[in-house]
């Protein structure tokens, strides 16, 4: 596959990116590189290759899954200007 000034110029629009004539055409050649190396890629044999998530085999590190309050109630409301049995206090606003 290979992209011409037309295309670039369209994807250009697309995006809302305004582009020159000369930058269409240095991006061009770019694009067509970019796409190039892609399809080298596509030429290599990965039949039977696991997808990977880091280059180095690993475990994901884990922690207990437990439900805590936090134990912060008294430094949350430390700052408020009112508050009651680790509730904010506000006036009231609805009649």
């Amino acid at each position: 596959m290979s992209v011409d000034t037309d295309t670039v110029k369209r994807v250009a629009r697309l995006a809302r990116i305004k582009v020159s004539e000369e930058d269409a055409t240095r991006m061009t050649g770019e694009l067509n590189a970019i796409l190039g190396f892609v399809e080298q890629l596509d030429e290599v044999n990965i039949d039977g290759v696991e997808p990977m998530t880091s280059v180095v085999e690993q475990t994901m590190k884990k922690r207990v899954d437990g439900i805590t309050d936090g134990n912060k109630a008294d430094d949350i409301t430390l700052n408020a200007p009112v508050s009651e049995d680790h509730f904010f206090m506000v006036p009231k606003v609805v009649e």
